[in-house]
């Protein structure tokens, strides 16, 4: 048996035990802990391939191909060449942009040559998949801050010890502009328009600049460049990756092979990509009890992407636990801590996941919120007048604006919850009111729970976010 296989069995024994058991889970946590650094150098080709294409949305030409690749390069004494590449647009990362990043371990540990390119120099232009307008320029200096942090933010999931760091400054900035035109005159403009993005800014009016439909050209020079083996992207990299192909061809190199990953949906469960701007993204900078009150906070629906995603458990063990939950004998809270404790333990350390997970149930498992410690306070005297969204942004802290408030409200979680002493009602809110006046809306509800139903208190509650409403 692989290594990966003895790992498997532990870790589908801790599976069938309580996890809701904090002892059950950090004995789990441990072991799929340890599973991050595993060799996976003693995996077949075909096991390999198998693996990769479990975690991809697509693999081209195929997982078949993939095999034959690393047996063709095993029989050569050597790895594949592997890239990743990654354009510093931005001083800090999050979760969904981990997901090829974990990939990018997992073939370094199965014994492949892999590199971290930085596009230092395709940043410039900006990569204008899935943008709806032109990106704005960044500067030398953008470039060089946004870098600075960007390795500490991905350490726990890669061991750079072990990973080439190139910059395409070194091939494309000497680039000469009769080399462009001639590699240019290979390249049907069809191809470059075919991308949705594209068509849908020309239709809509909207600008699109030269050096933008030329970004894919760069980035086929940067496989070239490297002779790559297997390139890693975003599932809306295809088109980009499929230029590198195409390139790679035209210089009479061996074409890579693309693989793909999912984009990661946003931890609000509106169907939209994690992203900072729509405020629904864990960034790996977040403390460890933000990180597991986020993950905390999704959709039971989430549960499995995310787990495919961040953890290292393989398809069956993801199958195994949600079968669980399936047949009751697994709550969808318990695995969701679990779940929540696979990131925290990834970006920190299982103790660090253990005390995570201790602090939520403290938190947010009590009989009474009137118990939970330094819980933020709204005067509705003199909050009262704000609308319930403007109340959520001040106090507590939406970002990046209101419109946060209100897509929670949309998924029907924003409620008053009044407490009587002997337990708690929970009022669900509709979206209408997180524009409408926090005093208006606290009326209406007590007005119809009647007299005693908030002897307790009355708390406002959006996500996992929770304050306590006095002056009422």
């Amino acid at each position: 048996m692989t290594r990966l296989g003895d790992s498997v069995a532990r870790t589908s024994e801790l599976l069938a035990q309580d996890l809701s058991s904090d002892k059950a889970v950090e004995q789990l946590l441990t072991e799929t802990k340890a599973r991050r650094y595993l060799d996976l150098s003693d995996l077949s080709p075909k096991e390999q391939a198998a693996l990769i294409t479990a975690r991809s949305v697509e693999v081209l030409p195929g997982e078949e191909q993939l095999a034959e690749r690393i047996e063709e390069r095993r029989a050569a004494g050597r790895g594949l060449s592997v890239k990743l590449g990654i354009d510093p647009t931005a001083a800090d990362i999050h979760l969904g942009h981990a997901v090829p990043v974990i990939v990018l371990s997992r073939l370094q540990r199965m014994g492949h040559d892999v590199t971290l390119l930085i596009g230092d120099f395709t940043a410039k232009i900006g990569d204008p998949s899935g943008r709806t307008a032109e990106r704005p320029p960044l500067t030398d200096e953008d470039i060089a801050e946004n870098l600075a942090g960007y390795r500490d933010q991905v350490r726990p999931f890669v061991d750079f010890g072990k990973v080439s760091f190139r910059q395409n400054t070194e091939w494309l900035t000497p680039y000469s502009f009769p080399e462009l035109l001639t590699l240019l005159s290979q390249v049907p403009v069809s191809q470059l328009l075919q991308r949705e993005d594209f068509r849908s800014r020309l239709a809509a009016g909207s600008g699109l600049t030269m050096s933008e439909l030329l970004y894919p050209i760069a980035q086929g020079l940067d496989s070239v460049a490297l002779e790559c083996d297997v390139e890693l992207g975003g599932a809306d990299q295809l088109l980009n990756l499929q230029m590198g192909r195409k390139l790679m061809e035209l210089r009479g190199q061996q074409p890579q092979l693309v693989v793909t990953m999912p984009l990661i949906e946003g931890t609000d469960g509106t169907g939209a990509k994690m992203s900072k701007s729509k405020g629904n993204y864990v960034g790996l900078t977040a403390t460890a009890d933000d990180v597991f009150g986020k993950i905390m906070s999704i959709p039971d629906r989430l549960m499995e992407p995310y787990l495919k995603a961040w953890t290292e458990w393989t398809d069956e063990e993801v199958t195994l636990a949600l079968s669980r939950v399936a047949d009751r004998s697994l709550h969808p809270m318990d695995l969701k801590k679990v779940l929540a404790g696979e990131v925290v333990a990834a970006l920190y350390d299982v103790e660090t996941a253990a005390a995570a997970r201790a602090g939520f149930v403290a938190q947010f498992s009590k009989k009474s919120f009137a118990d939970v410690e330094s819980l933020p306070v709204v005067d509705t005297g003199e909050h009262g007048g704000e609308t319930v969204a403007g109340v959520l942004t001040k106090v507590l802290e939406f970002t990046p604006s209101a419109s946060a408030a209100r897509r929670i409200a949309k998924q029907n979680g924003l409620r008053l919850v009044l407490e009587t002493g002997d337990g708690q009602r929970a009022v669900v809110l509709p979206e209408a009111a997180a524009a409408r006046p926090l005093a208006e809306v606290v009326a209406e509800v007590l007005a119809e729970a009647g007299t005693g139903a908030a002897a307790g208190g009355v708390f406002l509650k959006a996500g996992r976010k929770l304050a306590q409403l006095t002056g009422l």
